[in-house]
Order: C-alpha cells, then structure tokens, then sequence
C-alpha cells in the first residue's frame, strides 16, 4: 500500500515537473518566433497551433525518441540551403549522434539505361518521361529507412548522379540521432508523411524558383530545350503533387531569406531545447 502511495506521489511530481518545463520551453520558442515575426523576411511563415506545444512535449516526455522532420517544397524552392544550415546551427554541439539527413533526391530509381538509348535529354523527355513526379523516386525504400533510423538501426541510402542518372546502392552510411532531417520533393507524399513529427513546407515565388532552377539545371547538363520541357514539366507536377502539401505542413518556412539568418534563428531554438534543464 506504502509502496503504490510513493508510486503515485512520484508520477504526480514527475508530470508537475513536465508540464512546468513544457510551459518553459513553450514561452521560450514563442519569444523566438515573436522576434522572427518583426523581421522583414521573417523564417517562419505560418506555424500550426498545436506545433510549439508538441515539440516541448516530445522533448519532455520522449527523451529517448527520435524526432523526424520532413521538409518538402518545390523544386529550387530552398530545402537544401534550409537543411544545410539547420545542420550548421547542430554541429555547434559536439555530441555525437544529434543529428542524421537522408535526402529525396538519393532515392531517385536509376534511369541511365532509359538516357542512353533515348540519346539526349530532350529526346528522352519527349517520350513523356518525367522526373518529377513520385513514380521517379523509390519511396518506399527511402520510407524503410526512415522507419528504420527511427528504431535505432544504421541503413546505407543510395547515391544519384544527376548527370548520367545513375543510381549507386552503395551510397553513405547513416546512423540514428536524436534528429532525422529529410527532404525533397516527395517527403510529404501521402504515403510517407505518416511517420514524420513535424512537415515543414520551404515557401519561395516561383519567379525565383525559375531563375534557381534553370541555374541549377544548367550544372546538372540540361540547357536550351530540354531545359523548358524539364521545367514545364516541374510547374504541371508541383501543382499535382507538391503545393497541396503546403495545407498539411505544421510550419511553413521563407525560402528567401538569408542562409546566416537560418543559422541564426535555428541555433537559437536548438539551445533553447538544450539549455532547459529536467
């Protein structure tokens, strides 16, 4: 009966305790997206009610968890700028195993075989073959990963050449962390979102995308022609399978602000996260 009292007056103080740091962590992140708010390009766009309370929660009373964050937005949008820069806000922390990226664009299904015979990339893409929609992608390979990591298991996720659209399977170790960040084009697909923690959609104007997209494109071999059908081909798919995604997303992020400023604001919520003591 002693025994069953002390259990009892235990979790009581323990859940007193959580919901007090909780209460904590909450006021703290809010502050920080109070001061985003005044910025000319704020980071954060839109951010979900119930967003700030669950991270604190999971914090809390998930120690030992692993966090997920998908992040998604169309092509050139600023996914990569945004995970690059959330990371370099991470490793300011030396311990090991904070954080692991696993990234769409590894997972694309190798297609040399389909570039070769076709010639170019103006004559493949005039056989109707698209690489931006989720057929291109094997995502239910990279799902398996994810699900993986999150159950504390190493996977090798394959490597893809952009230019000769070769698939490696034998790509780059990752190991579990605390945190998995993963983006691309697809990570919000209906059939992968269910196992993120938070989805986050890079919000950029689309005349922008074009003009990064095009640059970019030009490094990965296609110019002139085949460049226009390629990016035609973007828009019709974003507007498919892309931008209704940015109504599930639990924050929406400015794919146009300053890579200093991400570093900025992302290392300040991550030291917010760490400094709360429980």
């Amino acid at each position: 009966m002693l025994k069953d009292l002390d259990l009892t007056s235990y979790n009581y103080y323990s859940n007193r305790r959580d919901m007090e740091i909780i209460s904590t962590i909450v006021e703290s992140l809010k502050k920080i997206l109070e001061e985003d708010k005044k910025q000319e390009q704020p980071l954060f766009l839109k951010i979900s009610d119930n967003l700030i309370l669950n991270i604190a929660r999971k914090v809390v009373q998930e120690k030992k968890q692993t966090f997920l964050i998908g992040i998604t937005g169309e092509s050139a949008s600023g996914k990569t700028v945004f995970v690059d820069n959330t990371i370099k806000a991470c490793v300011k922390d030396k311990t090991q195993g904070i954080y692991t990226v696993i990234r769409c664009d590894d997972y694309y299904k190798d297609t040399s075989k389909e570039l070769k015979e076709a010639g170019s990339y103006e004559e493949l893409f005039k056989t109707g073959f698209s690489f931006d929609t989720p057929a291109a992608i094997d995502l239910d390979l990279m799902k398996s990963h994810l699900v993986a990591l999150k159950e504390g298991l190493t996977i090798k996720s394959p490597k893809y050449n952009f230019v000769t659209c070769e698939s490696d399977p034998n790509g780059d170790e990752k190991t579990p962390a605390k945190v998995i960040l993963t983006e691309g084009l697809y990570v919000l697909n209906e059939n992968v979102r269910d196992i993120m923690d938070v989805k986050v959609y890079v919000f950029t104007p689309l005349e922008v995308i074009k003009e990064r997209w095009y640059r970019r494109a030009a490094q990965r071999g296609k110019t002139g022609k085949a460049a226009d059908m390629q990016f035609a081909d973007v828009n019709k798919t974003a507007q498919e399978y892309i931008r209704p995604t940015y109504q599930i997303s639990d924050a929406v992020i400015n794919g146009m602000v300053s890579q200093e400023y991400i570093q900025e604001i992302t290392d300040k919520i991550f030291q917010t996260l760490k400094n709360i003591e429980y």
